[in-house]
């Protein structure tokens, strides 16, 4: 198998997962791209470790702590999510760019 094919698949999985973090509003579609480009490094990792073929497997191993990072980090960026869904009543990433509340609003409640 020609090293070349893998690593264009994954350079375009990490393309697109680059457009969709730069390009979307929504912050789970946000996360959902961020995924996708871990995706792309794990490909690279495995492709790689194959064609070296070392003993130690060392790019497969690497493979496993990032899919343990990707994990974490659903678990950890879902919350998130949740709890400024709850207090702001949206995801849109536009409408999240300041972390204060407007004085107003806050002595309303």
């Amino acid at each position: 198998m020609h090293l070349v094919y893998p690593v264009v698949i994954a350079a375009v999985l990490f393309s697109v997962g680059v457009y969709g973090v730069l390009a979307r509003r929504n912050a789970i579609l946000v996360l959902m791209s961020v995924e996708l480009m871990l995706n792309a490094v794990n490909l690279n990792l495995v492709v790689f470790d194959m064609r070296w073929a070392d003993r130690l497997h060392g790019g497969q191993v690497l493979t496993l702590f990032v899919i343990v990072l990707a994990a974490a980090e659903v678990g950890l960026g879902l919350a998130l999510v949740l709890l400024i869904y709850r207090n702001r009543q949206t995801v849109d990433v536009d409408r999240l760019r300041t972390l204060h509340e407007d004085r107003e609003e806050g002595a309303r409640q």
